[in-house]
């Protein structure tokens, strides 16, 4: 099987078995997904769907968001961890925006990842979902399921994602990194992974091979 062919696979499988593949964070404009998304960084989307609603009410608006305290932010995202330069990337963010943008969010990963903050992951979240553009969002799962399932053999998000690119459907490609993130908490754990149940065990390089645990000891997949 080509990494083609186990691409388009592991497309219609995942697709099989979450259909409705959304993003987690619960945001209600294009300003709150980049915001909720930087938050994210090292952080859980639960954890962050807690903090934003009391940080969008207070900040309801851009130009809130740029004239904010950025003591006052740092204070309200304490909980999502790495306060401080989230909370500094979030005014920098929205100040650049007002001045360079005129308020509008770019629509291009280019762009956005000259956002304070902002690298290639979220800009290509934010392009996927507000704009509806072919994205990868080459995440912590994304990357972990591409190479056991055997679509890339490199760690590096940038490499993965411009794989991905070449092997997924344009119009698949968000959604498919949605349903790897969804997977990946179900059934694909970091340490456990429990391939038994797997819908992608089929077409899965790694099944029925050994991989290594938090204690460095190995564990058949299978």
């Amino acid at each position: 099987m080509t990494k083609k062919q186990r691409a388009l696979a592991a497309v219609d499988l995942l697709k099989q078995e979450y259909p409705d593949a959304l993003c987690s964070l619960t945001v209600k404009n294009p300003l709150e997904l980049l915001i909720a998304t930087r938050l994210s960084a090292q952080c859980t989307d639960a954890r962050v769907n807690l903090v934003t609603p009391v940080l969008f009410t207070k900040y309801p608006t851009l130009e809130a968001f740029a004239n904010a305290d950025l003591s006052e932010v740092e204070e309200i995202v304490h909980p999502c961890g790495l306060y401080k330069t989230k909370a500094r990337d979030i005014v920098a963010m929205c100040q650049k925006l007002q001045s360079e943008y005129g308020g509008v969010i770019p629509d291009t990963v280019e762009e956005l990842v000259k956002l304070p903050g902002v690298g290639r992951k979220t800009a290509n979240l934010v392009v996927g979902e507000v704009f509806g553009k072919p994205a990868v969002i080459a995440d912590t799962h994304c990357i972990r399921l591409s190479n056991r399932i055997g679509l890339c053999d490199t760690k590096d998000p940038a490499k993965v994602e411009k794989e991905l690119r070449a092997l997924l459907p344009p119009e698949e490609s968000t959604r498919f990194c949605h349903r790897l993130v969804l997977h990946g908490r179900a059934v694909c754990d970091a340490r456990h992974p429990n391939c038994e149940v797997c819908v992608l065990k089929e077409v899965c390089k790694s099944f029925g091979k050994p991989v290594v645990t938090a204690r460095n000891k190995t564990k058949k997949t299978g």
